[in-house]
Parts: C-alpha cells; sequence; structure tokens
C-alpha cells in the first residue's frame, strides 16, 4: 500500500452517512488513530481523514472491511483531484495514480450511489476505456497482487483516485452486487438472502450444500425459502401466511403455520434465516437464542432498523446475542452488513466456531 494515501474513503447509502461516520471513528479510535469525517448528508459517501498521514498506517494493516456494518467499500485515497482540465484529465488522473503505486490488479470508476451520481455514468462509461489504455502505456496492469485503482467521480472535472485491496474491499463496482430477481421467486426479498450468502459465506457451495436442513422463520410468501430450495436443502418454512405453491411441491418444504416466535425445532438444524417484520433487539434476543442452545449452526437474519441511533441500535443487537452465547462459552462469529438490498435494514450472519 502506497504510503502517499491519507484518508479513507467509504461508499454507504444514501441517508446513512452519520451511522458510517461514527462506525469509522470508533472503529478507527479502537486501533488508536484520532481524526476527523467529513460526511454530507446524502452522498452516499464519507471520508475519514487522520490527524497525521502517518496515523493511518493501522488503518492499513488492521481496519477488516469485513468489519464495517454500513460501508459499501473501502479505499485508502489522497484529496480529490479538483477542478480537472476538460482537455486533459487523462495526464492529470495518471499523476495521480502513478503517484498511488506503478501496479494495479484492475481499474474500478465509481461514483456515488445517488440520482445526481448517476448522471455521470455515461460520461464514466466513455471516459472507462480511453484512461485505461493510457494506464496500460504509463503502468502494470493486470497484477494479481496488486492492489485496484478506483477513480471515485464527484462531478465531470473532480475525482477521488485511490486504491482498494482484493480480500479487504468489495469486489464489486460501487460495491454493489448485480443480481437479477430469478424466474419464480415469490418476492424481491429472495434478492436480500442470496446477497447475503455472497458476502458473507468465504466457501459457499460449502456452506449450501445440497441435503442440509434449515428453518425460515416468516417465511411468507417464501422469498428465503425459495433460495434455500433452488440449493436443495429441506426447510421448514414457519409463518402464519400462504407460501408461493411451487415451493411446497418441490418436497423439500414443510411449511408451520404457527408465529416464529413461538417455533421451537424438533431437533438442531444447519440453517436458521428470519425476515421478521419486528423491532431488532427483539429478533436479535431470537437468533441468540437459538444459536445458544444448539437448535442451528449458522444464522440469517434482518434486522428492521428505528429512525434514529440506528448505529447504537445495531450494537445493541450485537451485545443481546453475545449476551447469551457468553455464560455458555460459546464461541461464534458475528458479522453485520448494510446490504445493497436491504434499504433501511441491516442483515446480520452468525457462525458458530
Amino acid at each position: 500500500m502506497s504510503a502517499c494515501t491519507d484518508r479513507l474513503l467509504l461508499y454507504c447509502r444514501a441517508g446513512f452517512e452519520q451511522e458510517c461516520a461514527a462506525e469509522i471513528l470508533e472503529r478507527a479510535a479502537a486501533l488508536g488513530v484520532a481524526g476527523q469525517v467529513e460526511a454530507r448528508p446524502e452522498a452516499a459517501f464519507v471520508v475519514f481523514v487522520p490527524n497525521t498521514a502517518e496515523n493511518l498506517l493501522p488503518l492499513r494493516k488492521r481496519l477488516r472491511f469485513a468489519s464495517l456494518t454500513f460501508a459499501r467499500q473501502l479505499i485508502f485515497t489522497t484529496a480529490p483531484a479538483l477542478e480537472l482540465p476538460v482537455g486533459d484529465r487523462i495526464s492529470v488522473l495518471l499523476n495521480c495514480a502513478r503517484r498511488l503505486s506503478e501496479r494495479f490488479s484492475t481499474l474500478v470508476l465509481d461514483y456515488p450511489d445517488t440520482n445526481q451520481g448517476k448522471r455521470l455514468s455515461t460520461f464514466v462509461r466513455k471516459f472507462a476505456p480511453l484512461f485505461r489504455q493510457a494506464l496500460e502505456r504509463s503502468t502494470r496492469l493486470d497484477d494479481p497482487q496488486a492492489p485496484r485503482l478506483h477513480l471515485f467521480w464527484l462531478s465531470s472535472a473532480a475525482a477521488y483516485v485511490g486504491l482498494s485491496i482484493p480480500g479487504n474491499s468489495s469486489p464489486w463496482p460501487l460495491g454493489i452486487p448485480r443480481l437479477k430477481l430469478p424466474r419464480g421467486a415469490p418476492s424481491r426479498s429472495t434478492l436480500k438472502l442470496e446477497e447475503a450468502f455472497q458476502t458473507f459465506l468465504e466457501n459457499p457451495p460449502q456452506a449450501l450444500r445440497p441435503g442440509l436442513t434449515a428453518v425460515d422463520l416468516g417465511a411468507a410468501p417464501g422469498g428465503w425459502t425459495w433460495q434455500l430450495v433452488r440449493r436443495h436443502i429441506h426447510t421448514v418454512a414457519v409463518d402464519n401466511g400462504p407460501l408461493d405453491p411451487a415451493l411446497l411441491e418441490s418436497g423439500l418444504v414443510e411449511h408451520r403455520r404457527t408465529d416464529g416466535f413461538r417455533y421451537r425445532p424438533a431437533k438442531p438444524v444447519d440453517w436458521l434465516v428470519c425476515d421478521m417484520l419486528e423491532q431488532p433487539a427483539r429478533i436479535a434476543a431470537l437468533v441468540g437464542d437459538w444459536l445458544a442452545r444448539g437448535w442451528c449452526r449458522h444464522a440469517i437474519f434482518n434486522l428492521k432498523l428505528p429512525m434514529k441511533k440506528r448505529y447504537e441500535e445495531v450494537q445493541r443487537c450485537r451485545s443481546l446475542i453475545e449476551a447469551r452465547l457468553r455464560p455458555k462459552g460459546i464461541r461464534c462469529r458475528l458479522a453485520f452488513k448494510q446490504l445493497y438490498h436491504d434499504r433501511a435494514e441491516v442483515t446480520g450472519y452468525a457462525t458458530l466456531s
């Protein structure tokens, strides 16, 4: 990682800049790094600036993108290049890039995930091949061991130039996986579980292999159950509401018409998934109880966040789950992420060690 970088650029969902800023300030402080954040409402990104450039070193070494809830992308960068000359943007941006590194694994051109940012997409699409050609002539591109080079456009005349580290950043442009609603899926909520699998699971084929068992709490109409069934996982779908008939015809689904908070499994299952419209603390307590009692080995669950103190609510939910596991000495990997398909929600993932 280049020593020239002096700040962090984090993408987030528009409207969640405050939560993203609070989180990076807390994580940086825990690593002994003080600094300030630049965060404009509805900008869809946050910039963290350490008090001194040298203070960025602990973050380069120890800050893990996977541990951040509200960040979609993590980039080490410098002050943005402003007032780019219309006739020669490429030269200025190339000089910025070469100051960071002479080798890159790939080139990524992004813009804020806002209506204003999306209006830059046509310009970015046309500029990308021109800049890539110039970059290939002056640096080494497609080096798998090197960082990614990012141009994050604020306007057609201003951009951040920075680096992301494969394995410690999002692999997707804008930090957003491109998922299409599958034909036959009962609801769009199916995309939330698909994205969660792609985000949290290091080895999806092994973790979701055919023949496993699952319980889906709050299943109707079956969007999350559908994701399990397509992987040939035997699923108990728990909901008083109706399920898509095709799921019942699969032979892999048992529909239990009861309240998700009252349901008790006849025997432990591999997976618990839960997308119920309920207070987040109550969902967290439920998931913690399932893990503590050994009713499941893995869990993915959604937390519907309140309008205020959303970051604090996620931390509270984390504490509720940990409090149920700690007395029994149960070790658990616990992570939270605001996924693209979550909107005003956060998805949690827990797996027993």
